[in-house]
């Protein structure tokens, strides 16, 4: 049960820090050209070290459990929003959305994710607080996510979702700059900035589902939750212009993603039996993506090595 008391001034920081930073990520990158790989990478340690310079005070005002769930709440969702990633690549490039518009519409997103996360938080943490077994519940989705994850196509597979929203979306294959809406021929028409935005909202919707359950494992408390939540979606469109190219490469990234799932949902399902502690779970966590990558890095020199 949740025992973490949250003054009101601990929330009005967390939403004065939310409104800055987002406003910097949609004010700070406007422009026609693409960000370049470094300025991902400048961006991505910021995002970074504010979450570990918040996950400081949360450790710090509140105590140091609470500060350890912060981070393994924030490594996990930060974790399982790579696999999300793959996705982005996947409508980016079948609608043709040039680098520069790709940035508006992950911005964009990131505010949709937002709002639906802070639902799906309130919720979930509502439910759970009022009865207690739907945490086995959450468990045993998570152990089904992991197997689904460990089954799906290729991430080059065109996604379903996208095919669905250009049969019945009215929309135009051609590009009007970085606008989402367009008029053609008398009548106002989406652009693939649109259809893009739609297909990765959507998306995002069904991945929180999956990922908000994991991070009640480790922590019930709504205040660590959303936080943690924030700051790993924050990071979101500089992580994807860092890893957009390398995605491919890492091939074994599913596995480690899947493991996490196992892990979040066996945790829940033997709450009742197994104590671990937040510390335990970020090493489970940053040892099952690690030892994937590094799976995935060795596999590909190799390959590169043969004549």
């Amino acid at each position: 049960m949740s025992s973490l008391v949250v003054p009101a001034w601990a929330w009005a920081l967390l939403a004065i820090v939310l409104i800055v930073f987002l406003s910097i990520d949609l004010l700070a990158h406007r422009g026609a050209r693409a960000e370049s790989r470094r300025s991902a990478l400048i961006w991505s340690a910021i995002w970074i070290g504010a979450a570990l310079a918040f996950g400081a005070f949360v450790a710090l005002h509140f105590g140091a459990p609470a500060g350890e769930q912060f981070l393994a709440a924030y490594l996990l969702e930060k974790s399982l929003s790579v696999d999300n990633l793959f996705l982005f690549v996947v409508v980016f490039g079948a609608l043709g959305v040039p680098s520069a518009a790709q940035r508006r519409v992950l911005s964009w997103g990131i505010v949709g994710a937002l709002v639906s996360r802070a639902l799906f938080i309130g919720l979930g943490a509502a439910a759970i607080h009022r009865w207690h077994g739907l945490t086995y519940v959450f468990g045993a989705i998570l152990v089904i996510t992991a197997v689904k994850l460990l089954r799906s196509e290729k991430a080059s597979a065109r996604p379903p979702l996208l095919a669905w929203l250009e049969r019945h979306l009215p929309w135009t294959s051609a590009l009007h700059g970085d606008r989402f809406i367009a008029r053609e021929r008398g009548r106002w028409v989406g652009t693939p900035l649109l259809v893009a935005l739609i297909a990765i909202e959507l998306t995002d919707v069904v991945f929180a589902l999956d990922s908000i359950p994991a991070a009640f494992a480790v922590t019930d408390e709504t205040f660590i939750l959303y936080s943690a939540n924030i700051f790993a979606v924050l990071g979101l469109r500089a992580l994807y212009v860092v890893l957009a190219s390398a995605l491919a490469r890492v091939r074994y990234l599913r596995y480690g993603l899947a493991a996490v799932l196992v892990f979040a949902g066996a945790k829940m399902l033997l709450a009742s039996w197994l104590v671990m502690s937040p510390l335990a779970s970020v090493a489970v966590i940053a040892a099952c993506i690690g030892a994937a990558v590094l799976a995935s890095l060795s596999d590909s020199g190799t390959t590169r090595s043969r004549p």
